[in-house]
């Protein structure tokens, strides 16, 4: 039987796309505007913080960067970033506009809650042509608040009588856990969870088809 929800929040990196190509070749424009970095970020480190809060990102990344030096590269960094979101941007996920229009057909509310920094959300929204099935969005850098607390705003601000989220992290979970709402994992993301930690899961996202 459908699971009994009226709506649903989703994450955005590794559930809706896969941005880690572009964003790597954001960070390798950023490193030849300074002269401080001296390395590459590769791939394997974005995918390895993808999702993450987007401040905590750049502590990762650069832990031995001075934090005025830090600051002023997590900017330049944030501007290639939007850049490289909106052209090339990500790679969709195989399925998502036809799940989107199979949900929206059920007549559950979809929204975005995501870590990441102002207007990455929007950048989605520009490349993939998906935004008008998305209700709202939330996301880190509005308020630099965590997931928790933005997916808690969302519930709120929309009145969300039986909302579930759905993501791909560990991260994902706790973020749900802690604001009361159920959870979904998307196996095919960056992150691992047992099916202890985490029952409900979809392998792709037509999956939501059968449970939805």
């Amino acid at each position: 039987m459908p699971l009994p929800f009226d709506s649903i929040i989703f994450d955005l990196d590794g559930t809706l796309w896969d941005a880690s190509a572009a964003i790597t070749l954001a960070f390798q424009a950023a490193k030849s505007s300074v002269d401080y970095i001296d390395t590459d970020v590769t791939l394997a480190q974005v995918q390895a913080v993808t999702g993450q809060p987007y401040e905590v990102v750049y502590e990762r990344l650069f832990p031995n960067l001075p934090a005025d030096k830090l600051e002023e590269y997590r900017a330049i960094c944030a501007r290639h970033e939007l850049k490289a979101a909106q052209q090339p941007g990500g790679t969709l996920y195989p399925g998502l506009q036809a799940t989107l229009d199979y949900l929206k057909g059920r007549g559950y509310q979809l929204f975005i809650v995501s870590n990441c920094q102002l207007g990455y959300v929007e950048a989605f929204f520009e490349n993939s042509r998906l935004g008008h099935y998305f209700e709202g969005h939330q996301c880190f850098g509005t308020k630099k608040l965590p997931k928790s607390e933005n997916i808690r705003e969302v519930v709120a601000r929309y009145g969300l009588q039986a909302p579930v989220y759905i993501g791909d992290t560990p991260g994902d979970l706790a973020a749900s856990q802690a604001a009361g709402v159920p959870f979904i994992f998307a196996t095919y993301g960056f992150g691992t969870l047992t099916e202890a930690e985490a029952p409900v899961r979809i392998n792709q996202l037509s999956d939501l088809e059968s449970l939805l």
